[in-house]
């Protein structure tokens, strides 16, 4: 798949802009995102980009100066973009997430091996550790769990080395898609069944833990689909938005019958955890 790479300049001192300005080109469909001294990468799929959607008057500030160009990314490039960016982490000291052309870290609970394609989910960004965290926290054993926009796998991978009864890896993105059944395959998981789609095909099955590391627009839309294949009492881990918007999401959850029961951030980003009545 080709991408768009959207380069935006930022005056110095305004990194708190870069998240904000993340956030609503999020919206807009843009997918990852890569901070850098001079502002932000940005990235979305060639045929999703139409260049009008820059001319948003809402995207920029009226006060603050920001320059942009944008090019096209040919497919066979993205390995060596992000090989040359991605570096191993450890969550927690349990769980270490590396590429194949890394080292291997045997004094870890989990290693978890990632191929660093264009897929979101290496656990680099906030709230994929804050996930990952939160997952390392809660009983996987015997649960059946669905990764809802599953990215690269890593957290479907994470749940079924936790002894997760059964795994459901979900994402509308055939890059995704791709990406995640060679890394369940390369964590030798085969229990983890991937799929292509979306909250649509949700309907008549049944979970008793629901990871969505998505934006807030996207479980905003779908949450009512999330609730419908929760099991009472089940486990609802939602991130990919802001602590700004951690009210509205409640607020919807609540409306559902969704019993909030604590969030965790990191710089702005929230992971929040609720439970069905």
């Amino acid at each position: 798949m080709e991408y768009i790479e959207l380069n935006c300049s930022l005056p110095a001192g305004e990194t708190a802009f870069a998240e904000i300005l993340m956030a609503r080109l999020g919206e807009l469909g843009f997918e990852s995102f890569e901070e850098t001294k001079e502002g932000l990468l940005a990235y979305i799929p060639a045929h999703d980009f139409d260049p009008s959607i820059l001319n948003t008057e809402e995207l920029w500030p009226a006060d603050i100066e920001v320059n942009y160009t944008w090019r096209l990314v040919p497919d066979e490039n993205w390995n060596a973009i992000w090989e040359s960016n991605f570096e191993p982490v450890t969550i927690a000291g349990r769980c270490h997430i590396r590429a194949p052309f890394h080292p291997v870290k045997s004094d870890v609970e989990f290693e978890i091996v990632i191929e660093p394609k264009m897929s979101f989910g290496t656990a680099h960004h906030e709230t994929t550790s804050l996930m990952i965290e939160v997952m390392l926290e809660t009983e996987m054993a015997g649960r059946r769990v669905l990764d809802m926009g599953c990215g690269t796998g890593v957290l479907a991978i994470l749940a079924a080395m936790r002894r997760a009864a059964e795994v459901t890896a979900i994402d509308n993105d055939e890059w995704a898609y791709q990406n995640a059944l060679e890394n369940v395959q390369r964590n030798k998981q085969p229990g983890i069944n991937v799929y292509q789609g979306d909250a649509g095909m949700l309907t008549n099955l049944k979970f008793d833990v629901i990871i969505a590391n998505i934006n807030r627009n996207i479980l905003l839309n779908d949450m009512q689909s999330y609730v419908n294949c929760l099991d009472s009492g089940g486990l609802l881990l939602m991130s990919g938005f802001y602590q700004e918007d951690l009210q509205l999401i409640t607020g919807k959850a609540s409306a559902l019958n969704m019993l909030y029961t604590g969030h965790r951030v990191r710089n702005n980003w929230v992971v929040a955890c609720y439970t069905k009545a």
